[in-house]
């Protein structure tokens, strides 16, 4: 799929906007650490068929390897409730969720959260469904709620499965939101829940501190090594609104008041952070806001490629918050694109972060050292044997400048390529919401309607020139603002 022609390609171009890649030096490994995790909503939603067929797709599709939600523990799953004023525990939902989980390849990034009514210590609650986020009233009580659960997944999955899984304790601590927001009451549960899952087996994975935006980190290191208690693994959240702006700012000064290359510069800070220990970013978005259009628009598919393209090297899992709009913290929407924060809407929709997310799971595991630097132009190069990838977005956070650009890329030590396509996400392509904005936004969607904003969703490869003199492959391509392209280049096999 390609239109090849040779070309005289000058070493020093005047284009304007140049990147320049030697296929002829080895490149780094580069780990798919993004498919590691991706996050979900309710725990109780994974029991929805709606639910699991996207969760089906999303593994297959994109490579996400587990799943993390909140509020396994609610009463809703029927965990542990009072039945007579006697404990009642009941697994059996959470044994649901995990079963198809394990059917279809995937294991959970189990959080556990969040308390039991009858453990509660007072009735503070938070979203729509009701959650306890209270302390419990009984640390022993707790403790035996979680050595219960935790030995009942060995007994069915068997230790070698289990000892896969990862065990985080509890979700943004430091916030008032969800539980009282001091270090020394997270701890105090932090130590309970350790113990308990560490009588159950030592190789069992368990960390925290779960803190937005980066908090606790080194106090939390601190306090599990000054008490014998193990951290297997360091997890936090991040998003771009983190402490931008004003008490009551929009989502979209927030993030014009950000930098756009902010959630590295937190990824590295929280690397140094955490030592030797894995980091797991078991949250991160193009914002916290559950109801932020730029979720539904192409702005997010280029944020997405950038972001996770430049915490490579940082952290072991970077899960995406979320990958569905079945969702209901504040509520359940009805509205098809509503900015919700899933890669796929309601009826299963892909939005152009979804098939952000298809680019980086194509891309194969070295990548190249690519020269070159523009204010919102960037590129990447990654190889898989025979089959090379060039990725390019340009991105720029809200009300800060950003046109569209025609960008030259280089290839030095280049076989001719047998074949060179791309695929594209901008405001024309892979971009659904723009065709349910032409339908005038409806509420409801008729089966006709999703099957035409199926096919407006779709990304599919285009053919793609390129020139190829002396060992030297040229390609020249325009990427509108907040655009991504991807460029595929197959070879014939080296002898």
């Amino acid at each position: 799929m390609q239109s090849i022609r040779p070309a005289n390609i000058p070493s020093n171009s005047s284009m304007d906007v140049t990147f320049r890649c030697d296929l002829g030096v080895r490149g780094e490994d580069f780990p798919h650490f993004w498919e590691h995790t991706v996050g979900s909503g309710h725990a109780t939603l994974a029991l929805r068929a709606d639910w699991q067929a996207q969760m089906r797709r999303a593994h297959d599709e994109l490579g996400f390897r587990h799943v993390r939600f909140h509020g396994l523990l609610d009463d809703d799953m029927g965990t542990l409730i009072d039945q007579d004023n006697q404990p009642l525990y009941s697994f059996f939902n959470a044994d649901q969720i995990f079963d198809f989980l394990l059917s279809i390849g995937m294991r959970p990034f189990v959080e556990l959260s969040f308390m039991p009514t009858m453990l509660s210590s007072n009735g503070q609650i938070i979203f729509h469904y009701r959650a306890n986020v209270s302390a419990p009233k009984d640390s022993g009580q707790w403790s035996t709620l979680i050595s219960k659960l935790v030995g009942h997944w060995v007994d069915r999955y068997g230790l070698e499965e289990v000892r896969q899984w990862f065990f985080e304790v509890w979700n943004e601590p430091n916030l008032e939101a969800f539980g009282s927001g001091k270090q020394e009451d997270y701890f105090q549960l932090y130590a309970a829940t350790a113990k308990a899952i560490k009588s159950v087996d030592i190789q069992l994975k368990v960390g925290g501190p779960a803190t937005a935006a980066n908090a606790w980190i080194e106090e939390f290191i601190a306090y599990c090594s000054q008490n014998s208690l193990p951290a297997d693994f360091i997890s936090t959240h991040h998003y771009p609104t983190d402490a931008f702006g004003k008490t009551g700012d929009d989502t979209e000064t927030q993030l014009s008041e950000s930098t756009r290359s902010v959630l590295r510069e937190e990824a590295r800070t929280a690397r140094q952070q955490a030592g030797d220990r894995p980091l797991y970013y078991t949250e991160w978005c193009t914002s916290s806001n559950p109801r932020d259009p730029l979720h539904d628009e192409p702005y997010a598919a280029a944020f997405i490629v950038k972001t996770v393209m430049e915490a490579r090297g940082l952290v072991q899992g970077y899960s995406y918050w979320t990958f569905s709009d079945i969702f209901e913290e504040n509520y359940f929407p009805s509205e098809p694109f509503h900015g919700g924060f899933g890669l796929m809407n309601l009826h299963g929709i892909a939005k152009p972060a979804y098939r952000a997310f298809e680019m980086l799971h194509r891309l194969g595991t070295e990548i190249l050292f690519m020269q070159g630097d523009h204010p919102t132009v960037d590129s990447w190069c990654v190889r898989h044997g025979n089959v090379l990838t060039v990725l390019i977005s340009n991105f720029a956070l809200p009300r800060h400048p950003i046109t569209s650009e025609t960008v030259h890329i280089e290839l030095k030590n280049a076989p001719r390529p047998a074949t060179a396509s791309i695929q594209r996400v901008d405001t024309e392509n892979a971009n659904a919401k723009a065709l349910w904005v032409g339908m005038g936004s409806p509420e409801y969607l008729n089966p006709a309607m999703v099957e035409r904003l199926h096919s407006a969703s779709a990304m599919p490869e285009q053919e793609q020139t390129v020139t190829w003199r002396d060992r030297t492959l040229g390609i020249e391509v325009t990427i509108p603002p907040l655009g991504v392209a991807s460029i595929r280049l197959e070879f014939a096999p080296f002898a």
